[in-house]
Order: C-alpha cells, then sequence, then structure tokens
C-alpha cells in the first residue's frame, strides 16, 4: 500500500499536537514527517522533504498560510494542500477555490472530520499514481516501439502513401527531424553470393546497415532502415550538388565494406530533391542505380544522375509493369534477358479471351510507349519504327510469333544502339577531360577535384569511365603529359630546370627532377645534354 507524507504546519503548537495523535495515520496510508510553526520555517521545509501534503492554518506569523500556499503551488504544483482557519470568511474560501487547495476546513475540527478528508485524499492520490505509472508504462512501450514506428513511416514515404497534410504529424509523433533543404535516397544492395568463413546472410546484413549509419548517416544527417532486403538512407544535404561528395563517400564505403568483411555492396544514388513528397522518385532512381551493376561492376557507388541524365529526367513512368521491366532489361541486361522480357511481356498482354478492342489497345499501347522510349535516350525514331500509321497498322495484322520476332529484333536494336550512345558518350566525357588537361596542364592547382568540378561528376565515377577509356589514371595521365610537355621544352628551348617545372605545373623544381628521371630515366639536364650530344 501506497504511504503518503504530511506536514503540518500551525503557529498553536498545542493544535499540532492534538492533530498528530488523534489521527490514526499509519491506517490511512499517511505519516507526518514534521511540523513547523510559522509559513516561513514550513516553506523551507517543503523544499527539503517535499511533503504530498501540507496541511497549513491560515492566520500566521512571518507568511501566513495564503502566501504559503501561494508558494508551494507555483514550486512544487502536485503537493496537496489543506487549508485551516478559525475564520469562516468568503475572501478566503474564494482565494482558497482560485489556488485549487484540496480542502477548507473550519477550526476547530475534530479526529472524524480529518479521518473523512485523508480516506478521500488518499483515494485521490492512489488514483493519480496509478494513471502516471500508466503513462510511464505507456510512454516506455512507445520508446521502445518508435525505430519500429519510424521504420515503418519511411517505408510508406518510399511508396508515397502518405497524405501531405499528415507530414508534419508524423514527424512530431515520431521524433522525425528532416532539416533539408535537400534530400536524396541511397540504396545499399549487398549480394549474398560472396559470404566469407563464419558469416551468415543476417550478420552480413546487420554488419552493412550498421556501419552505412556510422560513416554516412551523421555527416548527411540520413535516416537509416531496412526495406524490401536493402539498407536504405535519405540522406539530407545542404546544397543540390553535394550529391557529387555523396557518391564518392558511398563508393568509399563500398570498398570498405569489401576490405573489412569482404561484403560485396552496390550503392545506388537516386535523384535530388526538395520535397521529401519526391524521395519516391528518388528512390525508384537508386534502385534502378543499382540493376546497372551489370554494366559498371560491383563494390563500388553509382549515381543514376552521372549514368542516364537523360532517362532520369524525361523518363514518365508506365503503368505496365511487364514493359517497364522489358525497357530496363534493354537499358542494362544481356540478350537473353531481353529476350526474357519480350516474352514476359507478350504473355502479359495476351490472354485467349480477350476482344479485338482489347488487342487494338494493347498495340497502340506498345507502339506509344516504343515512340517515348525512343525520345527519353535520344533514339532516332525513324531508323527503327518509321510512320506511326504504317507500323500501328502493320502490328495489327501480325500473328503472336510475328509480333514476338518484330518485337524482339526492336528491342535487339535498341540496346545496340544505347550501347553504342553510351559508348560515343564515355568517349566524348574523356575528350573533354584530356582537352582540360592540354589547356591546363601549367595550372599547379589541376587535379581530380578540379576535373570532376569541371565536368560535374563524382571522383569514382570518373575515374572509373577515364581507367576504362585510356587504361591509365587521370593523374598517371596528367604526369605523362607534364612530363612530355617538359621533355620538348628541354629539348627546344634553352629555359632553366626550375623555369620549365613551373612551366609543367610543377612549383617544386626538386619534385619535378624525381618525377621526370622517374619517368626518363635521367634527370632534365643529363635528358638535355643527351639529346644535344646525339644530334651531332
Amino acid at each position: 500500500m501506497e504511504k503518503y507524507t504530511v506536514l503540518l504546519v500551525d503557529d498553536e503548537e498545542e493544535v499540532i499536537q492534538v492533530i498528530m495523535k488523534k489521527i490514526n495515520w499509519e491506517g490511512l496510508g499517511f505519516s507526518v514527517i514534521g511540523y513547523a510553526t510559522n509559513g516561513a520555517n514550513a516553506l523551507e521545509m517543503v523544499e527539503d522533504f517535499q511533503p504530498d501534503v501540507v496541511m497549513t492554518d491560515i492566520k500566521m506569523p512571518y507568511m501566513d498560510g495564503m502566501e504559503l500556499a501561494h508558494h508551494i503551488k507555483a514550486d512544487y504544483p502536485i503537493t496537496k494542500i489543506l487549508l485551516l482557519s478559525g475564520f469562516d470568511e468568503f475572501e478566503y474560501a474564494k482565494e482558497a477555490i482560485h489556488l485549487e487547495v484540496e480542502e477548507y476546513i473550519l477550526k476547530p475540527v475534530n479526529s472524524i472530520e480529518l479521518t473523512e478528508v485523508f480516506t478521500q485524499l488518499k483515494t485521490k492520490l492512489d488514483q493519480e499514481i496509478s494513471e502516471k505509472r500508466n503513462i510511464q508504462v505507456l510512454q516506455k512501450n512507445y520508446m521502445d516501439s518508435l525505430p519500429f514506428l519510424q521504420t515503418n513511416f519511411y517505408a510508406s514515404l518510399m511508396e508515397g502513401r502518405i497524405p501531405r497534410e499528415d507530414i508534419p504529424k508524423y514527424l512530431t509523433d515520431y521524433q522525425i527531424s528532416f532539416q533539408g533543404p535537400y534530400y536524396c535516397c541511397i540504396v545499399v544492395h549487398t549480394s549474398f553470393r560472396q559470404i566469407g568463413e563464419n558469416m551468415t546472410a543476417p550478420l552480413l546484413l546487420t554488419f552493412v546497415q550498421k556501419q552505412a549509419q556510422e560513416r554516412l548517416g551523421e555527416k548527411w544527417q540520413a535516416k537509416c532502415f531496412s526495406y524490401l532486403g536493402n539498407t536504405i538512407l535519405i540522406a539530407q544535404l545542404n546544397h543540390e550538388n553535394d550529391v557529387s561528395e555523396l557518391t564518392d563517400e558511398c563508393d568509399r564505403f563500398c570498398g570498405y565494406a569489401h576490405r573489412i568483411v569482404g561484403a560485396v555492396v552496390v550503392v545506388g544514388i537516386g535523384s535530388v530533391c526538395e520535397d521529401i513528397l519526391n524521395l519516391p522518385q528518388s528512390y525508384a532512381d537508386a534502385r534502378e542505380a543499382v540493376s546497372y551493376r551489370a554494366i559498371y561492376g560491383t563494390s563500388r557507388a553509382i549515381n543514376m544522375k552521372e549514368i542516364a541524365p537523360r532517362e532520369m529526367n524525361q523518363r514518365e513512368e508506365t503503368h505496365e509493369v511487364e514493359l517497364a521491366n522489358l525497357f530496363k532489361m534493354i537499358r542494362v541486361n544481356t540478350e537473353e534477358a531481353i529476350t526474357g522480357a519480350v516474352d514476359s511481356y507478350l504473355a502479359h498482354i495476351s490472354f485467349p479471351d480477350k476482344s479485338l478492342q482489347q488487342h487494338h489497345i494493347d498495340i497502340m499501347e506498345l507502339v506509344s510507349e516504343l515512340y517515348r522510349f525512343t525520345i527519353n535516350n535520344d533514339i532516332t525514331v525513324g531508323d527503327f519504327l518509321g510512320d506511326v500509321r504504317t507500323l500501328y497498322g502493320g502490328l495489327l495484322d501480325l500473328e503472336p510469333e510475328a509480333l514476338r520476332r518484330w518485337l524482339l529484333d526492336i528491342s535487339m536494336s535498341f540496346h545496340e544502339e544505347l550501347l553504342s550512345a553510351r559508348n560515343r558518350s564515355t568517349k566524348s566525357f574523356v575528350a573533354r577531360a584530356k582537352e582540360y588537361v592540354r589547356n591546363n596542364y601549367a595550372n599547379e592547382e589541376l587535379s581530380l577535384n578540379s576535373i570532376c568540378d569541371v565536368l560535374g561528376v563524382s571522383n569514382s565515377y570518373f575515374s572509373t569511365v577515364f581507367k576504362k577509356e585510356t587504361g591509365d589514371s587521370f593523374i598517371g595521365y596528367v604526369t605523362d603529359y607534364r612530363m612530355e610537355q617538359a621533355s620538348r621544352q628541354l629539348i627546344e628551348t634553352n629555359e632553366k630546370s626550375h623555369v620549365i617545372a613551373k612551366n609543367v605545373g610543377y612549383t617544386d623544381p626538386n619534385y619535378f627532377s624525381y618525377v621526370f628521371k622517374r619517368r626518363y630515366g635521367v634527370s632534365p639536364s643529363k635528358y638535355r645534354t643527351e639529346y644535344a650530344e646525339s644530334e651531332k
């Protein structure tokens, strides 16, 4: 049984003694922790003991009961107050009501009356304690379930199932902060085909998620959760172009995960948006970026904006899931996968009991989507589809197998065109970088970061493309180009070595000599001398 504490306050000590002796405090569930003979002393005791109940006289020296009650209500609002007075005055009663005191009791009091007062007070205190404890239990349960509630909110956000007007309430209730001003969805895909010894799939997934949260979560204020077998992060960016830095950090994370536990991780980075309600599109882009691992490899980050900017900016969603999958296979997969996607799409739109009208609608939709695909991917329409009316009419007359052969042929043609376009884009990309080197090799600030800033891409993506096309790293290419220019100047001019070093971007002549000798096997001065002797 709960026991509550009582402080008695009265300037007549004999009154206090009578009250203490006449009441069965123990039986009522109370204990008297002490008494005071004036309000000032009583307030000190309240500060020290913080009793559950203060029963005080009104008329007292130094500080009367009403002033004491004001102080207690201000600083200890849960303490119950009982007022005693020998004066049956209306003004006291009004102020007692204003203070929300429990009882206003007139002297002289008797034990029966006080026993009844404290019995009722005990019941009230028990109810309040029970309610508080219930609230505490509910609060604890709520806090325990908060991570699950937050994850469910993030998943619903990814699926576009939360109305805008409900967002503020969810953010408040689930204690979520979205500061932005820009957002980007990241999909961390872990392959389970290569799992090291003493490692299981659940352990590997847990490791990847924990490390992603630690290495990316704090800097990017990222919300991290599991969704459909992947680790998802909603990153918050200060500037839209911060996505390049984010891509590089994700790329380093992939390398870290592989180095530490052999995890094969691909990180897809979606589009940047200013409104969290646009995160479903960012998530869709991030998932599609992950699928490009078939082209760009694993253990790396793939930014959808860098690899397919036109697809992402101009793409429109199709309601036909199978057709969308076919277009995806055309972009990133093999001939076998494309064939499977064609068959799956045709099986989806073909059923025995459909009407001729429905067949016409299906063909119309197919032609429309094929045209849209060519436009979004910069494919010349006339080379593949010709006149839309002629095409539509011809397709309507085709038997099922003939339609399959036509769709398979056009899909393969699109696939080859995209591969060629991607190769042309990559070569143009590398050519711009080489041209930039030719124009800026004398600038000592020329670096991987500077060229990536000019091109507007991440370091990891640029390095991969450049190495694939040239067989050399960008820094290696810059160094070779500078050495070629330096060797020409040594032969064609009489400039001193330290001047030539500065001309090709080296502020430290000693380091220039070291790099030159490593490249040509002799120092700059000897290189000039040997060349002069060979010309005699």
